[in-house]
């Protein structure tokens, strides 16, 4: 490999914006010769993907130094400091540290520097490692927040990531103003608990608040995106963006995880299934052409048929699109795992029974799209988005990075076509 890092991310999003991060502040302190991996915990298979990840990467780079970094590492450092293809493992907030990286750059790592995972709940600021954004030429993810104060009990993620932190407001505005002007027509805000963004700040901003102060403040901003919420932490000002501000995307990844109210107090959620049912009928009263994404876990200890039933349900009771569907796996030290489990096979099944519902919805909203006009944000000549997150393939190119006006005329099963 050359001298420079080389940088392998898994899990969610947020990950992959730490993961630039990290290149600006590995590259600042001179470090050379390195694989870093960046760990999701957000599942047993996760951390086991990330072991077999790092054995991975030491065959294919037996000298260089594999560092671990992420969330499995902050909440499992034992494991992976136990692996011999690791020399160091660093922590979520040490990751941030331009301090981390030069004593990371030295040729010598000592053993009581091997291991650099302190106390996530300790931190109460935000990283200030905001970067002018990342993602491809057409659009750009920008943190907000980090950590989570809820404690839902299938989650370690908290562990992982520590308390809510919210980046101010203005700060978040000046961002967003250098990337319009860097030419980025699309910007998505992003955050582990989105919806809790402005709690820990002075006057308890909501996230609606911020939305509505970007597009106020950013006039030349084409669209805005706001990546996973919690529904039922939605405010009056994020309803009223929905309803009246165009340039905010109507699509909306929803945090559902259930439809099962006695699974979702058992899971800790903070809502019910009428809940998540009525926000999405309001939300698509203000803006009928509002899609939904949603995550599901199938198989949640003590889950009947009855209750997946529930939750097979909800995806046309609040006409969700685009599934992420989970098989529960227990979490080691999560409450969940301490429950009665449902049978593999059934938690299988019923992922899969998800899956084709999702695979449904999505092929209903395809067949919907026939012969409206769209417009379409180009992620490479010949594929783009709509504002409701579809992707459209094209037969000849279009500019990367511009907004084109399509027709749709079909679609492949996934996609909407245009010519």
């Amino acid at each position: 490999m050359t001298d420079a890092p080389r940088f392998t991310t898994l899990g969610c999003r947020l990950n992959a914006y730490e993961t630039e991060a990290m290149k600006d502040l590995a590259g600042q302190a001179g470090l050379k010769n390195a694989v870093v991996v960046n760990t999701c915990a957000v599942t047993s298979e996760a951390v086991r993907k990330a072991r077999q990840e790092i054995r991975r990467l030491r065959r294919a780079h037996p000298r260089a130094r594999l560092i671990v970094t992420g969330c499995a590492a902050q909440t499992e450092p034992e494991t992976f400091a136990a692996m011999e293809e690791v020399d160091a493992v660093i922590g979520n907030t040490e990751k941030m540290q331009g301090d981390t990286w030069g004593r990371l750059a030295a040729d010598f790592i000592g053993d009581s520097e091997r291991v650099q995972v302190n106390d996530i709940m300790s931190v109460t600021e935000t990283a200030g490692h905001l970067i002018d954004g990342f993602g491809t030429r057409s659009r750009a993810y920008v943190q907000v927040q980090n950590g989570c104060d809820h404690r839902c009990t299938f989650c370690i993620i908290p562990y992982g990531r520590g308390n809510s932190r919210s980046v101010p407001a203005g700060v978040v505005v000046d961002q967003i103003k250098r990337l319009v002007g860097s030419g980025y027509n699309e910007v998505v805000l992003t955050g582990v608990d989105l919806t809790s963004w402005g709690a820990d700040l002075p006057s308890q901003p909501k996230l609606g608040d911020l939305v509505m102060r970007i597009l106020k403040l950013v006039p030349d901003l084409p669209r805005l995106r706001i990546s996973s919420i919690d529904s039922i932490e939605v405010d009056d000002n994020l309803m009223q963006a929905i309803a009246t501000e165009p340039r905010l995307m109507p699509h909306l990844h929803l945090s559902l995880q259930h439809g099962d109210d006695l699974i979702l107090k058992r899971m800790k959620r903070r809502h019910l299934r009428d809940d998540a049912i009525r926000f999405a009928e309001e939300a698509r009263r203000l803006r009928p052409e509002m899609t939904f994404g949603a995550d599901i876990i199938a198989g949640f200890p003590t889950e009947s048929e009855a209750a997946f039933e529930n939750s097979l349900r909800l995806v046309e009771d609040c006409h969700l699109t685009w599934l992420h569907v989970f098989p529960y796996s227990p979490r080691p030290g999560t409450p969940a795992a301490k429950m009665p489990q449902v049978d593999g096979r059934a938690i299988k099944a019923r992922a899969a029974r998800l899956r084709a519902a999702g695979e449904g919805r999505v092929a209903a909203h395809l067949a919907d799209q026939q012969g409206r006009c769209h417009a379409v944000l180009m992620e490479n000549p010949r594929m783009g988005r709509t504002e409701q997150f579809t992707e459209v393939a094209f037969g000849s190119d279009r500019p990367e990075g511009t907004i084109v006006s399509a027709t749709v005329t079909g679609h492949t099963g996934t996609q909407l076509t245009a010519f």
